[in-house]
C-alpha cells in the first residue's frame, strides 16, 4: 500500500496552485473521487492482516483531513479572489461629477397633435374627444355610411362583439358633438382610430383629427380658406400651393381631396412626391345633410363643412420621417432627436 502522507502531501502541492474553480473540483475527483488514490487506499484497508489496520486506517483518515482542509482553504481563496475581482470592476469613484438624470421629450405625434389643435383653437375652434370602442350607429350609419359599404367589411374594420368596434375614424363625433351642441358649432377632435392595415405608410393604429363647422354661412370656400391657411401655418410656409380634387365620402356632398405643394422639394418634383410635385394631405367636403337632419340641424339654415387628416401623415411630412413605424417602434436613437 502506498503511503497515504505521500499522497496527501501530492495533493496539498496540487491544490495550492489551482486558481480555477473548475479545475480544483477536478484535482478533488482525482484525490478523494469513486476512484481516487485515497478511496482506493480505503479500498485496500480489507486486503491487510486485522492488526495492521486500525493503525493503516487512521493514516488514510488523516491523510484525507490533510486533503479537504487544503482544498476547503483553496476553494475559499478562490472565491475570495473572484470577489475581489468582481467589486474591483464594479468599483466607483466617488470623485468623479455626476452622470445626471437623463432628459426624455415629447413624441413627435404627441408634438405634431399639440400644434394642429393649438392652431384650429387659435381660430376659435373647440377642442373635444370621444370613445376608441364606437357603436356600429355612430361609425357607420349615422355618418350615412350604408350597409352594404366596403368600409364596414372584417378586413377593414376591427369588430368588437357584434355591434361595436374600434373607431376607424374620429368621424362619430361630428353626431356625438351635434347631438349635445346646438348649431353654431365649431370643433376638431384628435384621437386614436384603428383600422386592418399595416406597411411602411400604414399602421393598425393611427391618430386623425376631425374638423367640423356648422353654421349659417358656412360655404366650401370658406373650407378651402381655413385649410389652406393651416397648412401654411402648419408647415411654415406662406406661400405653399393647395389644390383640391373632387372625391366621395358617404357624410359629405360635395367631397374633396386636398393636395398641398411638396414641402421636401417645393413642388419641384422628387421621391417624397413621387415626382408629382404634389403631396395628398386631407378629405374634407361639406356634410351631407343625411347626416345632419336627424340631428335636428335645420339644412335650409344651418350648413356645416367637415374634414379628416392623418396626424402621422403630416409628421412624416414635417419632420422628413420616411417609415411610418419609426414613430411606434420606440428606438430611443430616433426618439432622441425629438428631446
Amino acid at each position: 500500500m502506498q503511503d497515504p502522507h505521500e499522497i496527501a502531501a501530492e495533493a496539498v502541492a496540487a491544490l495550492a496552485v489551482i486558481e480555477d474553480a473548475a479545475l480544483l473540483e477536478e484535482v478533488k475527483a482525482r484525490y478523494l473521487g469513486k476512484t481516487g488514490s485515497i478511496t482506493d487506499l480505503m479500498k485496500q484497508l480489507g486486503k491487510l492482516d486485522a492488526s495492521e489496520r486500525p493503525v493503516a486506517g487512521a493514516r488514510i483518515n488523516e491523510a484525507k483531513q490533510q486533503v479537504e482542509a487544503a482544498l476547503t482553504a483553496r476553494r475559499e481563496a478562490i472565491a475570495a479572489s473572484a470577489l475581489a475581482r468582481k467589486l474591483a470592476a464594479e468599483a466607483l469613484d466617488v470623485s468623479l461629477p455626476g452622470r445626471g438624470a437623463g432628459v426624455g421629450g415629447l413624441h413627435p405625434v404627441t408634438r405634431t397633435l399639440a400644434r394642429i389643435t393649438e392652431l384650429f383653437h387659435s381660430i376659435g375652434f373647440d377642442v373635444a374627444d370621444g370613445p376608441e370602442i364606437e357603436t356600429d350607429h355612430y361609425n357607420f350609419t349615422a355618418l350615412n355610411i350604408p350597409a352594404n359599404h366596403p368600409a364596414r367589411a372584417m378586413h377593414d374594420t376591427f369588430y368588437v362583439g357584434t355591434s361595436d368596434v374600434l373607431r376607424t375614424h374620429t368621424s362619430p363625433m361630428q353626431v356625438r358633438y351635434l347631438e349635445t351642441h346646438a348649431a353654431p358649432a365649431k370643433v376638431v377632435v384628435p384621437g386614436r382610430v384603428y383600422r386592418c392595415d399595416s406597411d411602411m405608410t400604414h399602421t393598425p393604429m393611427f391618430h386623425q383629427v376631425e374638423g367640423l363647422w356648422v353654421d349659417e354661412d358656412v360655404t366650401f370656400a370658406g373650407l378651402k380658406g381655413v385649410l389652406i391657411e393651416f397648412m401654411r401655418a402648419f408647415f411654415e410656409q406662406d406661400e405653399l400651393r393647395a389644390r383640391f380634387r373632387p372625391s366621395f365620402f358617404p357624410f359629405t356632398e360635395p367631397s374633396a381631396e386636398m393636395d398641398i405643394g411638396c414641402v421636401a422639394c417645393g413642388g419641384s418634383g422628387c421621391r417624397v412626391c413621387s415626382h408629382t410635385g404634389w403631396l395628398e394631405v386631407l378629405g374634407c367636403g361639406m356634410v351631407h345633410p343625411n347626416v345632419l337632419t336627424p340631428l335636428g340641424v335645420d339644412t335650409e339654415k344651418h350648413v356645416g363643412f367637415a374634414f379628416g387628416l392623418g396626424v402621422e401623415r403630416l409628421a412624416m411630412l414635417r419632420y422628413g420621417v420616411n417609415d411610418l413605424r419609426l414613430f411606434f417602434e420606440n428606438d430611443l436613437r430616433f426618439l432622441a432627436q425629438f428631446r
